[in-house]
């Protein structure tokens, strides 16, 4: 999780993960005693995931304007962070650490990937992990000093890089009111309705897609490039949606059957946001995400 945090990428973190214990293997002789094992990792993996980041840089660039949007709709200014991937919540749950839902949120991973690699490392080892300044500074090789200033200059970044209307939750994991909109949106989905649909779907409602830089905005917009692909001449097939959750927030893979074929096949996997039972975006991944949240390869 914490590679995950420093990279947003899950790819890059598994990776990370290996070299950190390979780093771990080689170096067993700066390990002083049993009880520094979990912040020995930590700064192992953390100096890891700075190496890495440093052979390959790489800067969030301002999302372009939308494909498709509603009149009147004024496009956010925001970025995209094409190397983001999805965190199956399956694998959170089996984690030694308790992982809170503002610390996984993609909201919070495409803020922090704003940061310096640096200041990010000294903002998640201090405002995550809650290590003090002392351990942040020994981990990084810096002064309590220069841990108090990043930090200082870090958390306006995130701040200004997160949504207005951010939720205060009071839950580690998607309520009970987020997966009843979840489901009525499998039901709007499965049951090629857009009408149904288009009541779950807030006014200013927008879609990204990633890695793509395409996104939508407005229930408008959403609904003019979806029908076609639900229902009509044009329509891709039957489609069965699966509830799961990614980044503890609530999330449908979709499994597609076209025409003339027996089984249903994995499609996109939906990551919804919902505010007042109401869906205000939707990031929706290729099939290929479904292999690393233990769905079936089709149904």
């Amino acid at each position: 999780m914490h590679c995950y945090r420093m990279l947003g990428s899950f790819d890059e973190a598994e990776d990370l993960v290996q070299e950190t214990f390979l780093r771990a293997w080689r170096r067993q002789d700066t390990l002083k005693n049993d009880g520094g094992l979990r912040a020995w990792l930590y700064r192992i993996a953390t100096n890891a995931c700075l190496d890495h980041l440093r052979a390959h840089p790489r800067q969030p660039q301002p999302r372009p304007a939308p494909a498709l949007a509603d009149a009147g709709l004024a496009a956010p200014t925001s970025t995209t962070v094409s190397w983001l991937q999805p965190y199956p919540d399956v694998l959170l749950d089996t984690a030694d650490e308790v992982i809170e839902r503002e610390t996984i949120e993609l909201a919070f991973l495409i803020a922090i990937q704003h940061l310096p690699p640096r200041q990010r490392a000294v903002l998640i080892l201090r405002d995550v992990l809650g290590w003090s300044a002392q351990e942040t500074a020994e981990s990084l090789e810096l002064t309590v000093a220069a841990v108090k200033s990043a930090l200082q200059r870090a958390r306006p970044t995130v701040k200004e890089h997160l949504p207005a209307q951010r939720l205060d939750w009071a839950s580690a994991e998607p309520t009970a009111a987020e997966r009843g909109t979840l489901q009525r949106y499998i039901d709007a989905v499965e049951k090629a309705d857009p009408a149904a649909l288009a009541k779950l779907l807030r006014a200013d409602v927008w879609q990204a897609m990633p890695p793509q830089p395409v996104w939508l905005l407005g229930r408008e917009a959403f609904l003019a490039t979806w029908t076609p692909a639900m229902v009509g001449e044009a329509a891709w097939g039957e489609l069965r949606l699966l509830a799961t959750a990614a980044n503890r927030q609530p999330a449908a893979a979709a499994y597609l059957r076209r025409a003339g074929e027996a089984d249903f096949q994995p499609s996109w996997l939906a990551i919804l946001r919902t505010e007042d039972g109401l869906v205000t975006q939707i990031t929706t991944y290729g099939g290929e995400a479904f292999r690393r949240f233990g769905l079936p390869a089709s149904l």
